[in-house]
């Protein structure tokens, strides 16, 4: 008697073990998602949620009309775990009808390398943003972009050829202006003051190190735990960068916790926006944390600028309330 599998059996069960084994990996990936705060190799594992939810819910299905139902129910739950986490971000907007027109913020990491200034200047020109923060500028991208002073003449601008160059352009005078370093990376960052009407505003732009390997995982968290010491003014904060963190990392929360600044994602859902390049793998790395007195009124992700970002905008509204 032959009890080899028959071709048609022997791919079968190929194609379920290869099911499995993805699902495998999914499951894995998601738990260790879990003990980010206790490992950066593990904290790594955090921000693909969105990632996991399409794989899980793909595999288990395709398990569960195979009948292997333990596994699959297995995998449609650790599914749902994840969903659990993602699901928040598209509820809790606050509904205003401003007065008067919001005003609008840009963040875009243009990337030293990559980007087209060509297209940075047709976004840049087409959102109209009174605020604009630039990360990864260089002295090209100073070159490349100085129409800007014309269109947004208040501006702190510290470039630099290591990918952690940063600038903000204003269409609003800026006082109390300065360059700074938050924690022991020795990157830059920028807090000023701006003259919005009736009030004023406090803009923060940051930019932490990438978590590639243990020691840039403990910098870029240390700028995250220092950046509340420094965020102590007396007026509406508003706070952008490309933090090289995702919303549901335990780092972004404890800073969401300590700074008691709210994430501008809530109400608007799952935003990402890098890598541009490799759609699959997208997650959201840059950001808009706010104070309780500023409401957002719209917030979305902008044009391909053939960075490895694409662009942030958002509108919004200071209430004082």
């Amino acid at each position: 008697m032959n009890d080899t599998p028959t071709r048609p059996n022997a791919i079968y069960l190929r194609l379920w073990g290869l099911l499995s084994a993805a699902g495998a990996i999914a499951s894995i990936a998601t738990i260790f998602g879990f003990l980010g705060s206790f490992s950066w190799f593990f904290d790594l594992f955090s921000h693909f949620r969105v990632q996991y939810i399409l794989g899980l819910l793909v595999v288990g299905i395709l398990l569960w009309g195979g009948r292997n139902r333990k596994t699959a129910g297995l995998f449609l739950w650790l599914a749902v775990v994840n969903m659990a986490v993602v699901f928040p971000f598209y509820f809790g907007r606050q509904s205003i009808d401003p007065k008067n027109a919001p005003l609008r913020a840009m963040l875009l990491n243009v990337n030293t390398s990559l980007g087209d200034a060509t297209r940075v200047r047709a976004v840049v020109e087409a959102e109209a943003p009174d605020f604009l923060v630039l990360e990864e500028i260089n002295a090209r991208w100073l070159a490349d972009l100085a129409w800007l002073t014309n269109t947004h003449p208040h501006r702190l601008i510290q470039p630099r050829e290591d990918n952690f160059g940063i600038a903000l352009y204003s269409k609003l005078p800026l006082q109390d202006g300065r360059i700074i370093d938050i924690g022991e990376a020795g990157v830059p960052s920028i807090i000023a003051t701006a003259q919005a009407e009736h009030t004023k505003l406090c803009i923060v732009a940051t930019h932490p190190l990438p978590p590639f390997g243990k020691d840039y995982s403990r910098l870029r968290n240390g700028q995250l735990e220092q950046l509340p010491k420094f965020l102590d003014s007396p007026h509406p904060i508003l706070l952008l960068g490309d933090l090289n963190v995702t919303p549901w990392n335990s780092h972004f929360r404890k800073l969401l916790k300590e700074t008691k600044l709210r994430d501008s994602t809530r109400g608007f859902g799952y935003q990402p926006s890098w890598p541009s390049h490799a759609p699959l793998f997208l997650i959201p790395l840059d950001h808009c944390l706010h104070s309780k007195a500023i409401t957002i009124v719209n917030r979305r992700i902008g044009k391909n600028v053939s960075s490895d970002h694409y662009p942030l905008i958002v509108d919004f509204v200071i209430t004082n309330k």
